[in-house]
């Protein structure tokens, strides 16, 4: 029998239904209180069907949200569905998709591709044969409905289609797709392109059988007059660009002649797919000799593409000039989140980033959209970095005109151009600079907002060749218009000219020192004007100039300007705002006292406990909180050394250390474990008396799944060793056993130190603390010797001469003194290791020469010429020049 609703229940859905389209917010409640409820009941799912597929005599907006609210049904909790109920709504969705309602349609196909990807795709055999039937039908409604279900299934579950666990239905599928591509409704042709294009780039197998009659078929589309079908068009020849230029190389002029054409099509939609042609072609070795000839044509069209569209002015209110005092509403700033400190040594190198400069996008980030004018500056950028000063004849006439347009708008696109292009034609651009710099500081003074904000891009893109030139030629006149920009009456252009201004900081350093003075009135006088989002860019600028001045700004008189408006922000923000991250990444550390900021943000171990105990009646803490906490007391037991240990003396931030290093968040041990090595080096006086509570903490989470813990926390146990000497005995075994089944992993992931430059072999925090261990209990660690000889010395060889490395190879001599059999059989490795010291301390060295000279007495002078035979040339000279072997 048919399953049928009961009238009074089916009356109370559709009143909740009703219900859930109200704004009030306490209505919302109601209703989701009641939407609990009835999921107890089995067959609430049915009446939702129900409602969605049978009742037509209801409005289209109430039947597509009993099905909206189906389909979420589904995602949670599809597997504890009866299977009667299962039934009943796999066989509505298949029986209903032909709708005559292009909404409910769209529902049927949301929901099917839900239950699909809930691993029912292997549970519901009939599901795309009987799909792929309805494609056939006479019927226009029914052949779309199955369409569009079968496209979110392609989009969806890509991979499980041309897999074997389906019996490959693609084989079946793609053919039958391609057939479609001749369809006399332009919607059924853009599903079908749509289709197909889903299993392009995972190089599918039934498409690449198929390749060449899928690219014919493109072409008879080319000039289709639908949009759609033209997007999905353009979209297919992007991809196939990546994963098959072989196959479109014959076809290469046709092809690029027709993206020229598609990058103007009236339809934006349609010029911002082709677009990203430009952008695809760029990365693949043969741009340059394709496209060198179509430059002529393809510049203009993308300095056309460069310029803002009347929705984009109305979207970004270009016409209103000053809107510094309207407040931001929330959803405009984005989430900022706090990454835990990783421990890293101090040996290894700061990257020279350059993967910074996604900042650099362009300027408008309110349409952070992609958009066509994002598009053409990106591949204009791109294509200046393939074609360099070749591009430049294809353009200098042209920027001359917009550079100098009376309209603002075709101006404003010639700064964007020129910031666009300084990364690949810098070169080429030099000569120009002296004139188009002053130029470009004129137009941060433009009446037009949007002029003023490209100009302040544009500027930061060229600051390193005017922080190159004498400093009064160009810096100092873009230093003192930025920072009137800075304090400029429209949000959009403080917000550039604070991001400049960073840039230029970065590129200045120390040129900056004599104007520091007035840098920080601006500064200062900025934080009594900016709105909420621009405060946190601020803060930015202020943390960039005290890198890059460094100690300079270490000043009292800078510090007494500087620190008011700072304190006065600390105190106006309650306690769980997430503007305390970048205040505290900003503040100098001296100006902070510890026991503000331990209770600020670490009163919440206790309430993890609250929270699990009493979720309904307590909120979960937030842990962003505890470990930005965590770190700034990491920095400021770095930074203070021996002088935090009466900060420490005056707070409980032990026991709260305990706490949270017990959290159950990998980064909140991760900060803990950095703070607790920070403190052992800057006051061991409070840390000892729980080294017998926090050792068997630590000795848990030396644990390579959780690699920046585990590095953290191997960290820690080092630094631990070094303060308690022989007292150490007892705690050996507790971490021994992991400490080298780590240093012996074979894979462990490129480096444990992932914000350094140059990789760190992977074991070298283990190794260290191996070696400070055996330093303190020979007797206990030297019995394993031969478990890690050779990776422990692999590890230390690429390491510079430093503290750390000193005491772990004295901790190895001591344990070869005490074992020495264990080293004899990776001697070799040991040779290397002593190698690669620079200069040792002399006694370090003493140590060394005693061992080599030890095992070259023990094997006699033949054995010794014919062990050293194996050594290369290099460690060869060095040993003999060094020690004498």
């Amino acid at each position: 029998m048919d399953w049928q609703p009961d009238e009074q229940g089916l009356q109370q859905v559709l009143q909740l239904l009703k219900d859930s389209q109200s704004p009030n917010t306490a209505t919302q409640r109601i209703v989701q209180d009641k939407l609990k409820q009835l999921n107890q009941f089995p067959d609430f799912n049915n009446y939702l069907i129900f409602v969605l597929t049978r009742l037509k005599s209801e409005d289209e907006p109430t039947r597509s949200l009993s099905g909206l609210i189906l389909k979420n049904n589904v995602k949670a909790h599809y597997q504890s569905f009866p299977p009667p109920v299962a039934d009943f709504i796999k066989q509505e969705c298949l029986n209903n998709i032909g709708d005559a309602s292009s909404l409910i349609r769209a529902t049927i196909g949301i929901l099917i591709t839900t239950i699909a990807s809930k691993g029912e795709l292997q549970m519901w055999p009939e599901l795309l044969p009987q799909l792929c039937n309805l494609l056939n039908s006479e019927d226009y409604n029914t052949c779309e409905g199955a369409f569009g279900a079968l496209q979110k299934i392609c989009e969806d579950s890509s991979e499980l289609l041309d897999s074997d666990a389906l019996n490959r239905p693609l084989n079946i599928m793609i053919p039958k797709f391609l057939q479609f591509f001749k369809h006399c409704s332009p919607k059924i042709r853009s599903h079908a392109i749509a289709c197909v294009n889903q299993f392009i780039m995972d190089r599918a197998q039934a498409l690449m059988d198929n390749i060449d009659t899928f690219i014919e078929h493109l072409f008879a589309l080319a000039v289709d007059d639908d949009p759609e079908v033209r997007k999905n068009v353009c979209r297919a020849l992007v991809m196939l660009l990546e994963v098959r230029i072989d196959r479109l190389i014959p076809h290469m002029h046709s092809i690029i002649q027709y993206m020229l054409q598609r990058t103007q099509d009236h339809d934006e939609n349609v010029a911002l797919e082709a677009c990203e042609f430009w952008l695809t072609l760029a990365e693949q070795p043969i741009c340059k000799e394709v496209l060198a000839s179509h430059l002529v044509q393809l510049i203009p069209i993308l300095v056309k593409g460069m310029k803002y569209s009347e929705i984009d002015i109305i979207l970004l209110k270009g016409d209103v000039e000053e809107d510094e005092a309207v407040p931001d509403s929330e959803q405009d700033i984005k989430p900022r989140f706090h990454k835990s400190r990783t421990v890293t040594l101090p040996h290894e190198a700061e990257r020279p980033d350059g993967s910074e400069d996604a900042e650099d996008d362009d300027d408008d980030d309110a349409l952070s959209d992609w958009n066509l004018r994002k598009c053409s500056a990106a591949a204009l950028d791109v294509l200046a970095n393939v074609f360099r000063e070749e591009l430049l004849p294809h353009l200098l006439p042209l920027l001359k005109d917009l550079l100098f347009h009376p309209e603002w708008v075709v101006k404003e696109s010639g700064i964007l151009v020129l910031g666009a292009i300084a990364e690949g034609c810098m070169q080429g651009m030099v000569p120009y600079l002296p004139e188009l710099i002053p130029h470009l500081i004129q137009c941060l003074s433009d009446k037009k907002a949007l002029v003023r904000s490209i100009a302040c891009w544009t500027l930061s893109r060229y600051a390193h060749w005017v922080v190159s030139q004498p400093p009064d030629m160009h810096l100092k006149p873009l230093m003192t218009e930025l920072l009137k920009r800075i304090l400029d009456g429209n949000k959009r252009v403080q917000e550039a000219a604070c991001s400049a201004f960073a840039t230029l900081e970065e590129e200045a350093c120390t040129e900056l020192v004599p104007y520091l003075s007035y840098i920080l009135d601006t500064l200062v006088f900025a934080f009594g004007k900016y709105q909420h989002k621009n405060l946190l860019i601020l803060y930015d600028a202020i943390g960039t100039l005290a890198d890059s001045v460094g100690h300079h700004l270490n000043q009292p008189e800078y510090i007494q300007k500087l620190m008011p408006p700072l304190i006065q922000k600390w105190n106006e923000l309650k306690d769980e705002d997430k503007d305390l991250f970048p205040l505290l990444e900003v503040s100098p550390p001296q100006a902070l006292s510890l026991p503000v900021i331990s209770s600020h943000s670490l009163r919440h171990p206790g309430a993890e406990d609250m929270y699990t105990q009493h979720p309904e009646q307590y909120e979960a803490p937030d842990k962003d909180f505890m470990i930005v906490a965590l770190d700034l007391l990491s920095g400021l037991a770095e930074g203070l050394g021996g002088h935090v240990e009466q900060l420490v003396a005056r707070s409980n931030i032990m026991t709260l250390l305990f706490q949270c290093m017990q959290d159950s968040m990998p980064e909140v041990r991760q900060s803990s474990f950095a703070l607790l090595g920070d403190l052992t080096k800057a006051c061991f006086i409070h840390v000892k008396p729980c080294i017998a509570e926090f050792m068997p903490i630590l000795g848990t989470n030396l644990n390579p799944e959780f690699i920046s813990v585990c590095n953290n926390a191997t960290w820690a146990i080092g630094e631990i060793c070094m303060q308690m000497g022989a007292e150490m005995q007892p705690y050996v075994q507790m971490v021994l056993n992991n400490l080298v089944e780590i240093i012996n992993r074979p894979n462990t992931p490129k480096t444990l130190l992932e914000n350094t430059g140059r990789l760190t072999s992977p074991s070298a925090i283990p190794a260290i603390t191996i070696g400070r261990l055996g330093y303190v209990c020979p007797q206990e660690v030297a019995p394993m010797l031969q478990q890690f000889i050779r990776p422990w010395c692999t590890s230390l060889r690429n390491i510079r001469d430093n503290e750390e490395k000193d005491s772990a190879f004295r901790g190895i001599c001591m344990m070869i003194g005490v074992n020495p059999g264990g080293v004899v059989q990776d001697f070799i490795f040991f040779c290397d290791a002593v190698a690669s010291w620079v200069s040792p301390k002399d006694d370090l060295r003493d140590m060394f020469y005693k061992i080599l000279h030890g095992f070259k007495d023990q094997v006699g002078e033949e054995n010794w010429q014919q062990f050293s035979e194996q050594f290369p040339p290099l460690l060869k000279e060095r040993l003999a020049a060094f020690y004498g072997v």
